[in-house]
């Protein structure tokens, strides 16, 4: 077994591992938000084999069809996808060029052979000169960075905007503040994997892509930090976040072994109780306002996400290039809108 394969296997495991049958959260629920997040944190990376249905049902337990149904939806999403005869895969966002493009360059330069040929300048010599041609100065790209909470946005835009190429410009926005304004004149739009189907909603004529997020050092240094004896609660924000969250906490925090989960939306008598009786509460981002509540030596930290360097490097930077070569052919939200009515 390979080592990326044997990686891959124990990621797995921490995800099924996490999901809580006791939890008041949906068993399908929690499948679907585990892979999802775990694809969004590169726990399973792209190009990922994922278990077949059977064999995910048999390990959890679970009837394949529910399994076959959380599968389709994470399809239909764009997380995953079908390959006849080899299995699931996570989906690959590599761009192709389109095929109407690369005929119209291969027409554009039989045009220029003809010109060169009439100025009597034959293949080498037109070579020659193509080498030696000034090429535009690249073109500058409006980034929009979508996100639920505008804080964390900020942060995942302040990263990318580091890799980016002096004049491009990068700016964070929610969903909230898509629907009570929306952006104009944008040329890629990026969100986390777990947004795609709601970004490509929001902007139908714009290229969006996921971008890959990872628990940031501040959070992995907290975990590892948690004292072995701590009693820990996990307040998450959203019901699908529940499973990779606490696969998280026991990958990076292996030491400690009480970890509760908290749904926000769940009985807040019994909520409140159950944070009071912690030692470490670890909420999500969203959740800061649980810190008015604590008691005195109580200690409290956000689980933080950042964009995965080498997703950035590796999957971002050469769909931006791409962007850039394909000129001004996208429409901005408005255009988009007009062109369909």
């Amino acid at each position: 077994m390979s080592d990326k394969q044997a990686e891959l296997d124990q990621a797995l495991e921490r995800i099924t591992a996490a999901i809580d049958r006791d939890s008041t959260v949906a068993v399908p629920v929690q499948l679907r938000g585990a892979l999802e997040f775990g694809i969004a944190s590169g726990e399973l990376p792209v190009g990922a084999r994922l278990p077949s249905v059977r064999a995910l049902a048999r390990k959890l337990r679970l009837s394949p069809v529910t399994v076959s149904n959380v599968y389709a939806a994470l399809q239909a999403a764009g997380h995953i996808e079908g390959r006849v005869g080899s299995g699931t895969f996570v989906s690959a966002s590599a761009v192709v060029p389109a095929p109407d493009k690369l005929r119209a360059l291969e027409a554009a330069i039989a045009d220029l052979i003809e010109l060169g040929r009439s100025c009597g300048l034959d293949t080498a010599e037109l070579a020659t000169r193509v080498a030696m041609a000034r090429p535009c100065p690249p073109r500058s790209l409006r980034l929009l960075m979508v996100g639920n909470f505008h804080d964390a946005t900020e942060a995942y835009a302040a990263d990318i905007r580091r890799h980016l190429r002096g004049g491009d410009a990068i700016t964070a926005v929610t969903l909230d503040e898509i629907d009570r304004a929306p952006p104009r004149d944008v040329d890629l739009v990026i969100a986390p994997r777990t947004l795609l189907p709601r970004a490509r909603a929001l902007f139908p004529g714009i290229e969006v892509t996921g971008l890959t997020l990872i628990p940031n050092e501040a959070t992995r240094v907290a975990l590892a930090t948690i004292p072995p004896e701590a009693e820990v609660v996990a307040y998450s924000y959203f019901p699908s976040f529940v499973t990779i969250m606490k696969a998280n906490i026991t990958r990076f925090a292996p030491h400690v072994s009480k970890v509760a989960i908290v749904v926000r939306g769940e009985d807040e008598t019994q909520a409140k109780a159950r944070i009071a009786r912690a030692s470490v509460l670890i909420y999500a981002t969203g959740a800061e306002y649980l810190r008015d509540g604590l008691r005195p030596g109580q200690t409290a930290f956000e689980y933080r996400h950042t964009p995965d360097a080498q997703a950035i490097r590796a999957e971002l930077l050469p769909l931006i290039e791409s962007c850039r070569s394909r000129g001004g052919d996208t429409l901005s939200r408005t255009e988009t809108k007009e062109a369909t009515l």
